[in-house]
């Protein structure tokens, strides 16, 4: 064999080896598609199970949910967690528009990819009243923070319940247009007001 080919073997394994050990800080800088990104945000019991969520609600009782987001974007977020309340009758969001409730209560916090964050969320009703077929809420506390929300439901027959809902709407901080913006994720809780005592 010549030089030449000896040099050009040398400066072979010499890149190869160079691109080996340079790998992991390469891999860093290009992101290749790993499946779908998103958020993800979901809701359990006052046990921090996937059961016994509250329904049949009284005036002047403490209730308590967990609330939890996920962060599978690939990278970190801002988040913003707006509580509304509202009826059955009330619009919900939907995949374009966040639900037009005015926001009672919100959550700001930042994960990394590939964390969670959980609350949990305590609430109760006051200044209830039931007459025939119409119900009116007039107070709702969250963590212990009492809000006006003078919130009217009508009996529904089918159902046979006073319709009223928590609803959990998941926003995120766009860093191009410095602005919050609906991430097209809610969970809402049916709550059936049946006592005011």
């Amino acid at each position: 064999m010549k030089l030449n080919d000896w040099l050009l073997i040398f400066l072979a394994v010499g890149l190869i080896g160079i691109l080996l050990i340079a790998s992991p800080a390469i891999a860093s800088l290009i992101r290749l598609p790993s499946g779908e990104e998103y958020s993800e945000l979901y809701l359990l019991g006052p046990q921090n199970m996937a059961d016994n969520y509250p329904f049949d609600v009284v005036a002047n009782q403490n209730y308590s949910v967990y609330v939890t987001v996920a962060n599978h974007v690939g990278s970190a977020v801002y988040y913003v967690l707006y509580l509304k309340f509202g009826n059955l009758t009330d619009t919900l969001p939907n995949s374009l528009l966040e639900s037009p409730l005015s926001s009672l209560y919100e959550y700001r916090f930042s994960l990394l990819d590939g964390g969670y964050w959980e609350n949990l969320v305590t609430f109760s009703f006051s200044n209830s009243s039931i007459s025939g077929d119409y119900s009116q809420i007039d107070n709702l506390c969250i963590n212990g923070l009492t809000l006006s929300v003078e919130k009217p439901s009508l009996w529904d027959s089918n159902n046979t319940t006073f319709g009223y809902r928590l609803v959990f709407e998941l926003w995120v901080f766009n860093s191009n247009s410095d602005v919050v913006s609906y991430n097209d994720r809610f969970v809402d809780l049916q709550l059936n007001l049946t006592s005011t005592i």
